[in-house]
């Protein structure tokens, strides 16, 4: 169901504090904190004398103190203290796991730390660059399977009809996607050309006509999906067309990382970088609250097909052209998970 060696998102960077944060991820009980010097780190939560989970402890120093007895764990996952008690057990100890903290995010390797290689991590620098501005909404905790977000983001075709008042808009449903594939990617390109703008683009970036628009999107396993979306004046699209030079530009990046937590649940960290209108209050609004509540119309898409899927796990599913990319995703996914069952 996982691929255990692979980075994954635990939290946005400011969500770790000195207070105890609890996270299931992978189908573990994980408790995230900062150590005196502000460096993350990541524990089993759960204590290893009586259980109660470590997230209801407190943080000292650079360890964490459980709630219940005062055993006390180093970022190791040692016990460095026990109340009452000089010898400490060499088996007083719990699991740990490498966090890194790298483009707003706090990331996690919940497999082999032998393998926890900071390079993995994928590059997505639009979240901290200074031509670019990031919205940073608060994780939503969704009760579907991660991999129905791939899936989601990989078939533009629904923005026609889950967002139609919002970032929908005609000639979606037209276009045939160029599905593009390569040994860590999967890649989706449209263009609709001399088309009505959606709605929240069209404000966005002042449309008064037919604009060209392009929808890309680039899925790498085992979870992480980035839309690439934006319109340009009628003339400025298209693969040899100059987006820059075009007078009115809508230009974003939206980043999708849906770690699981079971089988059926996932906490979905997502965010908007946008190249444009850094300064006006209104269009940090509509990326930072108007996305959001778009964002929203999927979220209970995706709740009602898991509730659906898990009642009748039999039920075929037809395809169709539009789902390649997708099937495709998850054909990556799974070989990635059987090469680890193997090994």
């Amino acid at each position: 169901m996982f691929v255990r060696n692979a980075w994954y998102v635990a939290a946005w960077a400011h969500e770790i504090t000195r207070a105890p944060l609890a996270r299931a991820i992978l189908g573990e009980d994980v408790v995230l904190y900062r150590r005196d010097d502000g460096v993350a780190a990541a524990l089993e939560d759960r204590c290893c004398h009586r259980h109660l989970p470590l997230s209801f402890g407190t943080v000292v120093g650079d360890n964490l103190r459980c709630g219940y007895h005062g055993f006390s764990f180093d970022a190791s996952g040692a016990c460095v203290d026990i109340p009452g008690q000089k010898q400490i057990p060499p088996q007083a100890r719990v699991k740990s796991f490498p966090v890194v903290e790298r483009w707003k995010w706090i990331w996690i390797f919940m497999g082999d730390p032998a393998l926890a290689d900071p390079a993995k991590i994928p590059d997505l620098w639009w979240a901290d660059h200074p031509e670019w501005k990031l919205s940073r909404p608060a994780m939503v905790p969704l009760n579907c399977d991660y991999r129905l977000i791939a899936d989601n983001v990989l078939d533009a075709t629904h923005l026609a009809f889950v967002h139609a008042t919002s970032i929908g808009g005609g000639g979606l449903t037209e276009v045939e996607p160029l599905v593009e594939v390569d040994d860590n990617c999967v890649r989706v390109s449209r263009w609709v050309l001399n088309q009505p703008p959606p709605p929240m683009y069209k404000k966005a970036g002042g449309f008064d006509a037919n604009a060209d628009r392009w929808a890309f999107v680039e899925f790498k396993p085992p979870f992480v999906s980035v839309n690439f979306a934006g319109c340009v004046d009628v003339g400025f699209g298209g693969p040899d067309g100059d987006l820059k030079a075009s007078k009115r530009r809508v230009e974003l990046v939206a980043i999708s990382l849906p770690t699981p937590a079971t089988a059926t649940s996932c906490n979905y960290f997502f965010g908007f970088a946008r190249a444009f209108a850094h300064d006006d209050p209104e269009v940090d609004r509509m990326f930072g609250e108007v996305m959001v509540d778009v964002f929203r119309e999927d979220f209970v898409i995706l709740e009602a097909q898991q509730k659906s899927m898990t009642a009748r796990p039999d039920a075929p599913q037809v395809g169709t052209v539009n789902d390649r990319a997708s099937f495709l995703a998850r054909r990556m996914v799974d070989r990635l998970i059987e090469a680890e069952r193997a090994s």
